[in-house]
């Protein structure tokens, strides 16, 4: 930690720009050795693909305006140092129409362009928008709790606690509700992510380019189980998901008892799966939270 503060900011010495340098060397290794493996820089779906070059791009505008700040920053500390008698020093400027258009006309510039931008990929990467495929998509309910995911399959009649699994290559959309506190749903290597609230029905299209295993979490603190609210995530192939769900039909079935069980709240270390679930079970935890007025409005699920 020393060596650290003996780089910090003392009188303005000749070799103020080589440490300069050095620490703003130094801070890209160190933050490029845990960036290196970031799912939001190494994407694997074009959501949130999508995304992380919205990231960039709007990074890369901002620098626009930071760049030439810390450029000027360190020129002015070294041109109008205690030692450098030879500057000029004009303090007394009663009109600088170049500087001012510069200050006012280069900001405003980019809040437009930054404002086209975000309206065009708001809508674009809108999460309940349907991703187009000729084959269709995987339909997943998905039940929060504290501090688990349990995951509903009604065309394929099975269920899991934290493990999310579905084709590659193949659109998944999910309806989410909570069944305790507000949370949320983040798969950093897929997409965005998108609160989960008790008597509402929430959405999230994502698509996997190809096989791989991923993590996905709740990034919305709700107590102490917190930091351990996470849940598997896995693109494989048809055949390999064909074979995950002939596994589920194995497994007890997820009843009354047994989501009594789950609903406590608790930190899951292993992932679970259930061969049935009841007809209507993402329906009627809707129902608990929500008014029925507001339910005779709101689409029902099977």
């Amino acid at each position: 930690m020393g060596g650290w503060l003996r780089l910090g900011f003392g009188p303005l010495y000749p070799n103020f720009v080589g440490r300069a340098i050095a620490l703003v060397g130094v801070s890209v290794v160190l933050a490029s050795c845990s960036l290196a493996e970031a799912p939001l820089l190494h994407p694997s779906g074009p959501i949130a693909e999508a995304q992380r070059n919205l990231l960039v791009d709007v990074f890369a505008l901002m620098l626009i305006v930071v760049i030439p700040v810390f450029v000027m920053a360190i020129w002015f500390g070294w041109r109008y140092r205690a030692s450098a008698t030879q500057s000029a020093y004009d303090p007394d400027w009663e009109r600088a129409p170049f500087i001012d258009g510069l200050i006012w006309a280069l900001p405003a510039a980019i809040i437009v362009i930054l404002g086209i931008m975000v309206w065009r990929s708001t809508h674009q990467l809108d999460p309940y928008r349907s991703l187009a495929a000729a084959g269709g998509s995987t339909q997943v309910q998905v039940i929060t709790l504290e501090w688990k995911y349990v995951f509903l399959y009604p065309k394929e009649g099975i269920a899991s606690v934290n493990e999310l699994v579905f084709p590659a290559n193949k659109p998944v959309q999910l309806v989410m509700t909570s069944d305790s506190a507000m949370t949320s749903l983040l798969i950093p290597a897929l997409g965005g992510q998108v609160y989960a609230m008790a008597g509402m029905a929430t959405r999230l299209n994502l698509l996997a380019d190809g096989p791989g295993e991923f993590r996905g979490r709740n990034a919305l603190y709700n107590g102490d189980g917190f930091a351990d609210h996470t849940f598997r995530v896995r693109a494989v192939t048809e055949a390999k998901f064909a074979e995950w769900i002939a596994s589920a039909k194995q497994a007890p079935v997820l009843d009354a008892a047994a989501y009594k069980d789950l609903s406590k709240p608790g930190v899951l270390r292993k992932p679970l799966q259930y061969s049935h679930f009841a007809s209507g079970f993402f329906q009627s935890t809707l129902e608990k939270y929500a008014s029925p007025l507001k339910m005779q409005q709101a689409p029902r699920y099977p």
